[in-house]
């Protein structure tokens, strides 16, 4: 199996469990994302839905606000994983913090 390949089945499976901790009991799409950046570490997010739509963080800047804040700034993967076979990608917001 390719290098790449590892790295996407691992972010697969860390953005799988970010799902499971997501905060979503409006819309009830729960949502996890993981990103590995070139330092070789991996920040994990989780959608939080707030009453307050607009309050409402998605799990990919969830993940990005981490990598951030522990001082990484280059992407070099990212797995978002959403509820069953549904295929989505980030919303606009999240694309432009990507």
């Amino acid at each position: 199996m390719k290098k790449s390949h590892v790295i996407l089945d691992e972010l697969g499976y860390l953005a799988k469990a970010a799902q499971l901790r997501a905060y979503a009991p409006y819309s009830r799409f729960k949502v996890g994302c993981a990103i590995r950046t070139k330092s070789g570490l991996i920040y994990q997010g989780c959608n939080v839905e707030n009453a307050s739509y607009g309050a409402t963080i998605c799990a990919e800047r969830g993940a990005v606000m981490q990598m951030v804040a522990n001082g990484d700034r280059e992407i070099e993967a990212c797995a978002i994983v959403v509820p069953g076979d549904i295929p989505a990608i980030p919303c606009g917001m999240c694309r432009q913090v990507l």
